[in-house]
């Protein structure tokens, strides 16, 4: 009796929740109330796009919405003050110095290769500041998945959304009672430093992301910011996880390794820290599953990374035949793309292209855009 209670509550839940979403869900793909000029579009910085995108700001009051679930009142005024800015606080006490020493030492340890120590960690003019607004910064590189204005903020959102349900899953199916706020605040910050990572360039590109511990260098960064801002260490372990899982040793080594790196850019002992076990080969025993249901959260890109690989060249040829852009003129089309992308997002630009076709995708783009 009482599981059938917590499934009809669940269920009351979701239909609530729907319905308060009613007022607030974004104008559907095609159905902005005016379209800008090429001209106009040209002199829009990435913040500029991102506020005036319906999904973006839609994705970007949820994703807070969702850091005010943590019930934890000083682990959500954490999560939400990084959110709020997320600036790379651990450069503060890494100087010309510490950044010749912490290459060094990341190389040693084989957690770090091929990248100058000049090339290392992104450029920061403020580390109080962070380079941009999470809400503006792009979802991953410029050819990957939510390449736009906004971006990271709509990938968040459906990643939090994902990874509470499995949670929500788990607690039903199993009785099984993961905690909710590492769940809630590892996914939320699994992206933390590609506002830092990802800073928007001249020609309209983000800037192409290094390796940093065998993995693109935002996540490792983004868990060396919550060991700089005093994270608990449970949270920066599942956070940790959102790229791989500790089901095998081989996948454990590669968690072990972004934790090590991430704890030599603050120089700390990860193990002190709670980081690592004792010894600091594994995780902490036993291992706690937050952080797989961070990892399988973290999936989105399986369907947005194609999506955007091929929509991509079908908006470009858009952008040649009906608005003269010119092939050679890269930074305009990317001017064009960043737009058109924040404004509808690539996935239902891409749900449209695949399931209504060319034309009624082309239509959607029109109504985005004046033509010439």
């Amino acid at each position: 009796m009482i599981n059938l209670e917590r499934r009809e509550l669940l269920k009351l839940g979701a239909v609530a929740g729907a319905l308060a979403l009613v007022g607030t869900r974004p104008l559907a793909a095609g159905a902005a109330p005016s379209r800008i000029s090429l001209e106009a579009l040209r002199e829009m910085s990435p913040v500029q796009m991102a506020e005036a995108s319906g999904p973006a700001m839609a994705s970007w009051e949820s994703v807070r919405s969702q850091a005010a679930e943590i019930r934890n009142p000083a682990l959500r005024r954490q999560v939400t003050a990084i959110l709020e800015n997320p600036a790379p606080t651990l450069m503060k006490r890494i100087g010309a110095s510490e950044k010749k020493s912490i290459h060094k030492e990341l190389v040693a340890e084989k957690l770090l290769e091929g990248v100058s120590e000049q090339d290392f960690l992104p450029p920061v003019k403020d580390a109080s500041k962070a380079s941009q607004p999470f809400y503006a910064a792009p979802g991953s590189g410029y050819q990957s998945h939510h390449a736009y204005p906004g971006g990271l903020a709509t990938h968040t959102d459906l990643n939090v959304r994902v990874s509470k349900a499995l949670a929500d899953g788990y607690l039903d199916v199993y009785g099984y009672g993961l905690d909710r706020d590492v769940v809630i605040a590892s996914q939320l910050l699994h992206d933390l430093h590609k506002p830092w990572v990802f800073q928007w360039q001249a020609n309209g590109e983000s800037r192409t992301e290094l390796k940093l511990a065998g993995t693109g260098e935002h996540h490792t960064l983004g868990v060396a910011e919550s060991i700089a801002r005093g994270l608990p260490a449970d949270v920066i372990v599942a956070q940790a996880c959102a790229h791989n899982h500790p089901r095998t040793p081989e996948d454990e080594v590669q968690v072990v390794g972004w934790l090590k790196a991430a704890a030599i850019l603050n120089g700390i002992d990860p193990v002190q820290y709670g980081l690592l076990e004792k010894g600091g080969k594994t995780l902490p025993l036993p291992r706690r599953q937050e952080g797989f249901v961070c990892h399988l959260g973290d999936h989105d890109w399986v369907l947005t990374v194609p999506a955007a690989q091929w929509i991509i060249p079908v908006v470009q040829t858009i952008a040649q035949r009906d608005y003269g852009i010119k092939a050679d003129d890269a930074a305009m089309f990317n001017r064009f793309r960043n737009y058109v992308f924040s404004q509808v997002s690539i996935m239902s630009l891409y749900e449209t292209y695949a399931a209504r076709g060319e034309a009624e995708l082309t239509r959607v783009v029109h109504g985005q855009v004046q033509r010439a």
